[in-house]
């Protein structure tokens, strides 16, 4: 451990006799104080937190990012090609323990880096809230500055499945369809059955049931709000609909009608309602009555839920940076495997292109989803068929698979939503961001660090 401590010492002296620590931590202090100068929020609440919190952390992770890739590539590559690694090679230090020093020096220099400009955030954050209108500050502290639960109506997939399964047999009885068409027939099924469970149409009403767990034990006495989205079928003239809700079971004395809202369609809605009107399992009741004109359509994955107080907004935020340090260290173990083997511009490059495929991944989901990566017909509704298919569709799918290992966490939207940010999250993207993903990196780069000839790697005669 000691001579990896060391390797992580002379990384350190490396920044700083280069001035990149001092560059970025400069850098980071611009985007975190310049940004809220130069673009100003619309008055609200929501616009307040996506100018602090939102603008100001994807920009503290873009270059935190892309310092992280530059520096592990350089620190490695460069010291090859200068021949400067010989001269800690020819020491009784092993191969890993330089990689695993350089990588350790790497991780803490960011850790610093985004202790001060995430620091420096929350400072502002606080800061600039205290500036605001008493309404404005309830809002943040209510909806924002908050960690926030989530809850959902129980995931009705079976149901969509086995009513899919049976459509789809009674439509085979009555008219054969051939096997290579059978996929499209069913994808399209499904998507009937689970348009009729998203869709409300006008005089009618839908109910959600929503299990609230074991936090209704700490809910007594404590305000929640509803977060709707909706799709309407035509446009109104007002580009608003009528939205009547009834919060609490209709059975029951405790149950409360909201004042009439409008709202807009294809957008996020958060509504306070009162507390206490779940029943004594927990079970809130949610009814929406629609009398308007048109149907609306709520999503399954995103149409209602109940948000609830969980916890503060410090620790939740601490969270929310330690999920973006794990990516920084995935990033530091990606540069370094790449250096490891390539020269510094051509590692540079491929840990580019890499990042490029990674935020590609929502086209490779569309071709998964689609099953091929040619264009198909939405008119007919007849899929692409491409001869490539067979191979790049499972590949697609196999890429997908590592990348959400990293994607599936978004502390940014969390923290600018008010959501919590649990420790099982953080553990769980520490688990598959820094020890699977960055041990899978770390095992390749150490592997053809300790295989490369370094004495072929000479920069001068």
């Amino acid at each position: 451990m000691q001579r990896i401590l060391a390797i992580a010492g002379l990384t350190w002296k490396a920044a700083l006799r280069f001035k990149l620590f001092l560059v970025i931590a400069v850098l980071l202090l611009i985007t975190v104080v310049g940004l809220p100068l130069v673009i100003k929020d619309d008055g609200t609440a929501q616009g307040f937190i996506q100018i602090i919190l939102t603008y100001t952390l994807s920009c503290i992770t873009v270059l935190l990012g892309l310092a992280t890739l530059w520096l592990s590539c350089g620190t490695l590559a460069r010291d090859i090609e200068e021949c400067q690694i010989q001269v800690v090679a020819t020491k009784p230090v092993a191969r890993w323990q330089i990689w695993l020093g350089k990588w350790l020096g790497i991780v803490s220099l960011n850790a610093v880096l985004l202790a001060i400009s995430g620091g420096s955030v929350y400072g502002l954050l606080l800061y600039r809230t205290a500036q605001k209108p008493a309404e404005v500050q309830a809002i943040l502290h209510n909806e924002i500055m908050v960690a926030r639960g989530s809850a959902r109506e129980a995931s009705n997939a079976d149901e969509i499945e086995s009513e899919t399964d049976r459509i789809l047999q009674g439509r085979l009885k009555s008219t054969p369809v051939d096997q290579a068409d059978r996929a499209q027939l069913r994808k399209q099924i499904r998507e009937m059955v689970r348009g009729d469970l998203q869709l409300v149409p006008p005089s009618y009403e839908r109910s959600w049931k929503i299990d609230l767990g074991l936090a209704r034990h700490s809910l007594a006495g404590k305000p929640l709000q509803l977060r709707v989205k909706f799709n309407a079928a035509n446009k109104s003239a007002s580009g608003t609909y009528g939205a009547w809700w009834q919060i609490g079971d209709p059975k029951s004395p405790n149950v409360v009608r909201l004042a009439p809202l409008h709202l807009a369609p294809d957008t996020f809605h958060e509504i306070p309602i009162p507390a206490d009107l779940f029943d004594a399992r927990g079970i809130l009741t949610v009814t929406f009555v629609n009398l308007n004109d048109t149907a609306l359509l709520f999503p399954l994955d995103e149409g209602l839920e109940v948000l609830y107080p969980e916890g503060g907004f410090a620790l939740n935020f601490a969270r929310g940076l330690g999920i973006i340090f794990c990516w920084m260290a995935v990033l530091a173990a990606l540069g370094l495997a790449a250096a490891s083997l390539l020269s510094f511009p051509v590692a540079t490059f491929f840990t580019l292109a890499v990042m490029l495929v990674v935020l590609a991944s929502g086209t490779l989901a569309d071709s998964v989803d689609s099953g091929s990566v040619a264009a198909g017909d939405e008119e007919s509704g007849i899929a692409g068929h491409s001869v490539a298919d067979v191979v790049l569709i499972p590949a697609f799918r196999g890429m997908l698979g590592v990348i959400n290992l990293v994607k599936d966490f978004s502390p940014i939207d969390a923290l600018s939503t008010g959501r919590s940010i649990t420790w099982d999250e953080l553990g769980l993207a520490f688990a598959q961001i820094v020890l699977l993903m960055g041990g899978i990196l770390a095992g390749a780069g150490i592997f053809l660090f300790s295989r490369r000839e370094l004495a072929t790697a000479q920069g001068t005669q």
